[in-house]
């Protein structure tokens, strides 16, 4: 479907066919004469379908010409879960809307791990837009610098991500300052139980809008399953990057640690390599991103934190080095590649030890993954045996509970001889949104 027939003004038309948009995607046709009626949207659609220009655009053409009440008011308030994604949102609503007639819209993006001051001084006068990761945005209330009491239109993108990441606590804070006429659009690839339920109290009435993923669709990603021993990844990375000549990879490991020891035996190798993680400072964090969508370093060795929402251009690979914690977000990281009509491939490292999570990665994202071995690298070990109670996996070392039924003459559980998988892992999603005992700022 064209763009034209949505209901879009010239200027905004003008802006997407300067970024090479001819035909909307589905998602898009689905959800811009929707929100363009001011009612809720809950939209569900997989990585890479073009969310952001999906409620960007309608967002924009609502905005443009309307009064902007004088003060630290906002009158669009668009929530995520990263600084990355934060600033990607900011940079599209910005070329969206370039063309509109004056007085221009004030689109403003707030996050933390930056100094607070400027982002109060550019507050003066509210804005327009205001894209913001939540420990941030509370920040700033705290600081009298912002008012959520004339917001219009919320906007919950990647909601899942920000229940995932402990955000449960600053969302409930920031729907009380938030208007009780409003409009609410959730945009999401997926919605587990907690945000499922979440949803379904927030809204009224919405237009849901799911849109699985069809043939013609599907991102032309070729996956691939490698059976290592944990010890040869890094080894086994070297070698794939050299062997296949990968222009750029992302690699993604599990720990901020895990980035840094990966990046620097890459560099050691002699392959330009850099760490991405959410305890990096925001310039080391934009420094990093810059230089890889540049092609001055080779490999991104990154968290979750990229996993969602980022846009890399012609980015050929995405490696697990360590596999996702929950198999949702899977489809998030692989789906970094293979963007935009490209094709990809997605390499994942399965060691004895992982195996079982793989096979209920591909369990939950209906997939059969043929696994490989790759000449000089076989495995070795073998998965080690779960011991014979009810009592569940330890490690190495006794638990509280069984040193007190030891010592009340009960008997205890042997510890496994190491760290063992269970045989079928499950989600990290609880039931209900865990609330977390401290605020997570500088997402």
């Amino acid at each position: 479907m064209s763009f034209s027939s949505l209901g879009l003004s010239a200027p905004l038309l003008r802006g997407i066919f300067e970024r090479n948009y001819l035909e909307a995607t589905p998602i898009q046709a689905a959800a811009i004469p929707a929100i363009l009626r001011g009612g809720d949207v809950w939209a569900s659609a997989q990585t890479g379908s073009g969310k952001t220009a999906a409620f960007a655009l309608p967002l924009l053409q609502r905005l443009a010409g309307a009064h902007r009440e004088r003060g630290r008011f906002v009158r669009a308030l668009v929530l995520v879960p990263t600084r990355e994604l934060a600033a990607q949102i900011g940079d599209a609503f910005r070329d969206y809307g370039r063309y509109l007639p004056e007085p221009a819209l004030k689109t403003l993006v707030v996050y933390g791990g930056v100094s607070i001051n400027p982002q109060m001084m550019a507050l003066g006068g509210g804005a327009d837009i205001l894209v913001a990761t939540p420990g941030r945005l509370l920040d700033l209330i705290a600081h009298n610098a912002v008012s959520l009491a004339a917001v219009a239109t919320l906007v919950l993108d990647e909601a899942d991500r920000l229940f995932a990441l402990g955000f449960a606590d600053e969302l409930a804070r920031i729907l009380a300052l938030l208007p009780a006429q409003r409009q609410t659009l959730f945009f999401s690839a997926t919605f587990p139980p907690a945000v499922w339920s979440f949803a379904e109290s927030l809204l009224r009435d919405p237009t849901r809008i799911e849109m699985p993923a069809a043939a013609a669709d599907t991102p032309d990603i070729v996956q691939r399953a490698i059976e290592v021993d944990a010890p040869q990844r890094t080894q086994l990375l070297r070698n794939l990057i050299e062997f296949h000549a990968w222009s750029r990879v992302l690699v993604f490991v599990a720990t901020k640690y895990a980035t840094e020891h990966v990046a620097e035996k890459l560099r050691r190798a002699g392959i330009e390599a850099v760490a991405l993680h959410g305890e990096l400072s925001q310039g080391a964090r934009t420094t990093a991103l810059a230089d890889f969508k540049a092609s001055r370093v080779r490999v991104l060795v990154a968290t979750d934190v990229a996993a969602r929402g980022l846009d890399i251009a012609q980015l050929p690979v995405v490696v697990n080095y360590d596999l996702p914690r929950s198999p949702v977000d899977y489809p998030h990281r692989i789906g970094r590649t293979g963007r935009a009509g490209e094709s990809g491939t997605a390499v994942s490292f399965i060691s004895a030890e992982t195996d079982a999570h793989f096979r209920l990665i591909e369990k939950r994202n209906r997939l059969d993954v043929t696994r490989e071995q790759i000449a000089g690298f076989e495995p070795c070990e073998t998965a080690p045996s779960l011991p014979a109670t009810t009592g569940g996996v330890k490690g190495k070392r006794k638990s509280k509970k069984d040193r007190v039924r030891e010592a009340a003459g009960g008997v205890a559980t042997q510890p496994a001889s190491g760290p063992v998988a269970p045989a079928e892992p499950v989600d990290y999603f609880p039931l209900t949104p865990r609330i977390p005992t401290q605020r997570r700022t500088g997402r």
